[in-house]
Formats: structure tokens, C-alpha cells, sequence
């Protein structure tokens, strides 16, 4: 962990490979906040150090520290910022608009992140440590997987954002999960609203951009 921190400056402990870090990297970017990076090695399994369950005791990433205040869970630091500088734009304050971005936010932790994950984990992390995919597994998925993601498609249907016309926090945590949507081989050839909604509105955003993360887990300067 670095040493030299700026006073009064957010601090963001994460590695940007992670899906909830760059979740949090790309909210940052969208809401314009200035931050500090302590990197935390993921694979090095850094997170698990004596000094990080410090910060963080489900040695998780990523966490973020405000003065003597830290927060862990990636939602909960998107909505933390948003409220701290008023960002209602990524966070909106209207009641009922608010709550439509918090269901799709608890959505995201409870269903659709761990859904994407098994895609993840079968065909970019085993491929990684010289492990095969289990088809078994993935067939499996593939009904929640498709019922979950009929769900969100229908929403872009009617949407041209999560939750309006212009992107929020829900958009997101919603696409953090599939990022490396092509890597992990997201089975979405039939929902084409979730397909413009990547293809056309998130993936060429700056701030989607400016936390890239390649196929390989590779980010800008070590691909």
C-alpha cells in the first residue's frame, strides 16, 4: 500500500482487473471525482493481507476511505460519492427515480453479478490457470442466466438507459458483471436491446473507457 496520501482526498483501494473495481473506477469517472489509487493485487491475493482486512475484514475489493470513514461494497461507494457531492445527475434525487436506481442496483449484487460470474470464471479464469471449461456448468446457467437477462433487455426496450435517457450508477453496476462480455462468451445473440445498449451507449463512453480492462485482464500499458 502506498504511503503518501494526499489529505482530504478519496481513497480507493482496488485493482482495476477486478469487476466490482473497475465497477467503482468507472462510476468515478462518470460522477468526475478525483480520487487516490492504492493498488491492491487481486491475483496476488493482496486483499487478504493483514494490513487490507484493516480496511476492508471480508477481504474484498474494493473499499474506499474518506477521513476515518471506510466503505466496502461497490454499490454502497457509488451511492456514497454521488451523495457526498451531489452528483444527482449519476444519482437522482427524485424519490421514486432514486428508488428505480437502488432496485436495480441491489438487483445487479443479488442476481445478475453472480450469473455473469459463472461465465467469468469458466471461460477466462480456468483457460488462465490451464484449466478447461465445464460445459455442465454453464449449461446450467444458461436458463437464469437468459431469464435474468430477458428481464434487463425488456427494460432497454422501453429505456434508452437503465433508468432514463441518461446514464447512472445502475448503468453502471448493471454492465460492470459483463464487461468482458465477448471473453466470457455471455450467451446474448438474443437480446439485442442489451447488445445496443453495450455496443452503443457504454462501451464507447469516456468514462467506460478510461477503466478498460482487455481479454487476458489486461489494462492500458500491459496489454
Amino acid at each position: 500500500m502506498s504511503n503518501n496520501k494526499v489529505a482530504g482526498k478519496l481513497e480507493l483501494f482496488a485493482d482495476p482487473i477486478s469487476i466490482n473495481c473497475r465497477k467503482v473506477i468507472a462510476g468515478l469517472a462518470l460522477m468526475d471525482i478525483d480520487y487516490e489509487l492504492t493498488k491492491i493485487g487481486y491475483f496476488a491475493g493482496e486483499q487478504k493481507s493483514a494490513a487490507y482486512l484493516k480496511i476492508n475484514p471480508n477481504a474484498k475489493l474494493p473499499a474506499l476511505r474518506d477521513g476515518d470513514l471506510v466503505i466496502w461494497e461497490s454499490n454502497a461507494i457509488l451511492q456514497y460519492v454521488a451523495n457526498k457531492y451531489g452528483k444527482t445527475d449519476a444519482y437522482p434525487a427524485e424519490l421514486g427515480t432514486r428508488a428505480d436506481v437502488d432496485r436495480w442496483l441491489f438487483w445487479e449484487c443479488g442476481s445478475w453479478f453472480a450469473s455473469c460470474y459463472t461465465y467469468t470464471v469458466e471461460n477466462c479464469v480456468k483457460p488462465i490457470l490451464g484449466a478447461e471449461p465445464d460445459p455442465a456448468i454453464l449449461a446450467i446457467e444458461d436458463e437464469t442466466f437468459h431469464k435474468l437477462a430477458s428481464i434487463l433487455d425488456a427494460r432497454l426496450g422501453q429505456m434508452r438507459y437503465v433508468c432514463g435517457h441518461t446514464p447512472t450508477i445502475a448503468d453502471i453496476a448493471v454492465a460492470a458483471p459483463m464487461h468482458l462480455h465477448k471473453w466470457q462468451q455471455l450467451p446474448l445473440e438474443n437480446h439485442s436491446n442489451i447488445n445496443r445498449w453495450m455496443s452503443e451507449l457504454i462501451e464507447p463512453a469516456a468514462w467506460w473507457r478510461a477503466s478498460h480492462v482487455g481479454e487476458g485482464f489486461t489494462l492500458p500499458g500491459n496489454a
